[in-house]
């Protein structure tokens, strides 16, 4: 049987592939075609619930509010248009990446970046949960019979993006591009036949479900309605920004692809999104509980559920869970630069095995699954705690580009300051839109983490600053050290305690073994085997009242350290290794009992002297 570490080692093999050299890592860069894939699949796929999302607002006042949608689709359409242009500026602005945190950090302050960066970080996590949950609706508007384990469902789909994503940028490339080409091709197939059997008069309208009423005048609608409906189409701008967090992601030249790669994108988006919209106005589809409205059209313009309806849902249900793939790269990219500026902990600067930001990608795995079980995989649930995030990075990052072009007046900055200026306006309108119609559902609770996320930002950067400081080697003499003292516990006499006290005497003279009595055996048969096997070293004998190893252990050491309190203790703790991995749950590890209650003395130096099994 192989040992843990081999069988550990061949699994992670198995599942993540074999390691990348750090020499070839510009091989595992995007060309335009997987960035596309990779980058743009949360945009993309947001017209498979963004008109549906619409819809359910407007069918409040009746069916014949429904028109309005058209008009509210195409405000968000110039929108998304307003802030491609906005972050194509940023990304040939800031080729190194960072998106709205390194933009607003350097151009509005340290405080406006963090508020960036955690606005986006909640918002990636958001978008795997609402992706993945949109993702199982489709399937179980197909197959009604599986929506029961939905949740389940959405957590085997967050593993698969884990897996994928923990097997490298360019490999995860490779394995998403078909999904989402395929998406592409479907949607332009629906809109383009739906809009061709409407030309030719072959359309049916859909009769409305009967808790449908037929009202829906503005009066009845009312202006906080249209803004609601807004606010929820609204989140067909997710992820427009995930290009220029991921930049640096893209082959050279860099800033050139990433910018024609986010056009493609948006071009993409606005149409689809403007074609699902007005089909499913001219086909009077009703968003209803069972089904989404992408299967309500690909049913009515295929004919029914034949094999063109099934290839749709199979397409929009491969994209939405691809959508979260989105966040898989920008959110564990975004965290090893807010790393680097000692906002979050180290560990998410490191790259795995694949060139990938492996730590991001599990903590994000793990957030957005807690989410889908909190929420039981519900999007309409988890839709009002989507976007906030996504519009405060929007104003701040546009906001961010318009004081930076003022300041430096690069050739024609007065039309960028002026494209900056009003994506700026339009998103930061958008956001208190959104925030206001949104709040009461859920926003609120995205606006608190905000700042509690900024507030520990700054406390981990204010721990690195302590750390430091105490670490600095400036104005530091090396203390003279009076004496070393090593002290070997040992629970009796065997070869591995005679190891480790073979080994303590290569390091002092002062060598003292103590032995803790907590009723194992008796006294005299420990001294009587310590005479014959000892080395001469002196055994100081504890009792314990109360059978416990640690405290009177513990006391011993402080008094020892006591003697010379400038000095060096050393702990030699004797080990025995067992020749299998499942040997270790026979045995007490009492060792890292040990370890664990000296971590925190100074002054004081644990050594483990392993002591190997045979077979």
């Amino acid at each position: 049987m192989p040992n843990s570490s081999t069988a550990l080692g061949s699994l992670k093999a198995f599942l993540v592939g074999k390691p990348i050299p750090s020499r070839l890592a510009d091989q595992q860069r995007l060309s335009r075609v997987t960035g596309l894939a990779v980058l743009s699949s949360d945009p993309l796929s947001s017209v498979a619930y963004a008109t549906e999302e619409i819809l359910r607002v407007l069918v409040l006042a009746g069916t014949g509010a429904l028109w309005i949608a058209s008009p509210i689709a195409a405000v968000i359409a110039g929108l998304m248009i307003i802030v491609c242009f906005s972050y194509r500026q940023t990304i040939h602005a800031y080729p190194g990446g960072g998106g709205a945190y390194s933009v607003a950090r350097e151009n509005l302050g340290t405080q406006a970046g963090l508020i960036a960066a955690s606005a986006l970080l909640l918002d990636y996590v958001m978008t795997v949960a609402v992706s993945i949950a949109a993702g199982v609706a489709a399937l179980t508007s197909a197959f009604p019979q599986v929506h029961v384990n939905r949740v389940e469902l959405a957590l085997v789909f967050v593993a698969i993006l884990a897996v994928g994503n923990l097997r490298g940028v360019r490999e995860s490339g490779r394995i998403f591009a078909v999904p989402t080409y395929f998406f592409i091709g479907m949607m332009v197939l629906l809109i383009t036949g739906g809009a061709l059997r409407f030309l030719l008069g072959d359309v049916a309208p859909v009769p409305p479900p009967e808790a449908v009423g037929p009202a829906g005048n503005l009066a009845v609608l009312g202006v906080f309605l249209v803004l609601r409906a807004f606010s929820n189409g609204c989140t067909a701008l997710t992820g427009v920004e995930a290009i220029s967090n991921g930049v640096s992601a893209f082959r050279p030249p860099e800033a050139r692809n990433a910018a024609a790669t986010l056009m493609l994108m948006i071009g993409l988006a606005v149409t689809m999104f403007l074609g699902t919209t007005l089909l499913a106005q001219a086909y009077g589809v009703v968003p209803v509980d069972d089904e989404t409205v992408v299967s309500q059209l690909a049913r009515l313009v295929f004919g029914g559920r034949g094999v063109a309806y099934y290839l749709v849902q199979a397409a929009t249900m491969l994209i939405l869970v691809l959508a979260a793939n989105t966040a898989y790269n920008d959110f564990p990219r975004l965290s090893s630069i807010v790393a680097r500026d000692k906002f979050m902990p180290r560990q998410f600067m490191n790259q795995g095995d694949r060139l990938a930001f492996s730590n991001g990608i599990i903590v994000l795995s793990v957030l957005a699954g807690m989410l889908l079980v909190f929420f039981q995989g519900d999007t309409h649930a988890l839709i009002p705690l989507y976007m906030i995030g996504v519009f405060v990075s929007f104003t701040l990052s546009q906001a961010g580009m318009v004081r930076k072009e003022w300041r430096e007046r690069p050739a024609r900055w007065r039309a960028k300051v002026a494209i900056n200026a009003v994506g700026a306006v339009s998103t930061g309108v958008v956001l208190v839109v959104v925030a206001a119609t949104k709040f009461s559902e859920g926003a609120w609770l995205i606006l608190l983490l905000i700042p509690v996320q900024v507030a520990v930002f700054k406390a981990i950067r204010a721990h690195y600053r302590l750390v430091g400081r105490q670490l600095s080697i400036d104005g530091w003499r090396a203390a003279p050290v009076l004496h070393h003292t090593v002290v070997v516990p040992v629970g009796g006499m065997n070869r591995a305690v005679a190891e480790a006290l073979r080994y303590a005497r290569t390091l002092t003279g002062d060598v003292r073994a103590v032995y803790v009595d907590v009723g194992r055996r008796s006294r005299e048969e420990v001294r009587r085997d310590w005479l014959e096997h000892g080395m001469g070293i002196p055994l100081d004998i504890l009792e314990s009242s109360f059978r416990s190893l640690l405290s009177p252990l513990m006391e011993y050491i402080d008094r020892v350290r006591g003697e010379e309190p400038d000095s060096f203790l050393t702990v030699v703790l004797p080990e025995f290794v067992p020749a299998r991995w499942w040997h270790h749950l026979l045995h007490n590890q009492r060792a890292l009992l040990i370890k664990a209650a000296l971590l925190f003395r100074s002054n004081v130096v644990v050594v483990n002297v392993p002591y190997h099994l045979r077979r």
